[in-house]
């Protein structure tokens, strides 16, 4: 399984950003669960947002109400739909990847940069 990430950059505090997540090599995408993480420099690594092999969604606190994830099982695309972005947000985000019976998050992306000025 292989998970590419993209849509990062550079944006002014208010602004948006929607991150896209590719699968390749993945058979039954829908019975994966997927989750986005992010960790900004000096700090761990942080849960942002999971979707679970039934579209039920969480979200962490800092992004609850600025941040919609979904995914499109026929393209096996996750998205992260970020709004009202603030410089905390700054940070490398990874998607995640799971077989719905697995405990821990098996497959990761590489990452794509998220920058907030």
């Amino acid at each position: 399984v292989q998970l590419v990430e993209s849509g990062g950059g550079s944006v002014q505090a208010g602004g948006s950003l929607r991150l896209s997540c590719a699968a390749s090599g993945v058979t039954y995408y829908s019975q994966y669960s997927m989750g986005w993480f992010r960790q900004a420099p000096g700090k761990e690594r942080e849960g942002v947002a999971h979707i679970d092999s039934d579209d039920r969604t969480t979200y962490a606190d800092s992004v609850k109400g600025r941040s919609s994830i979904s995914k499109d099982n026929a393209k096996k695309t996750l998205y992260l739909q970020m709004n009202s972005l603030k410089p905390e947000d700054t940070a490398m985000y990874y998607c995640a990847a799971k077989r719905f019976w697995s405990r821990v998050y098996e497959y990761w992306g590489q990452g794509t940069q998220v920058t907030v000025s």
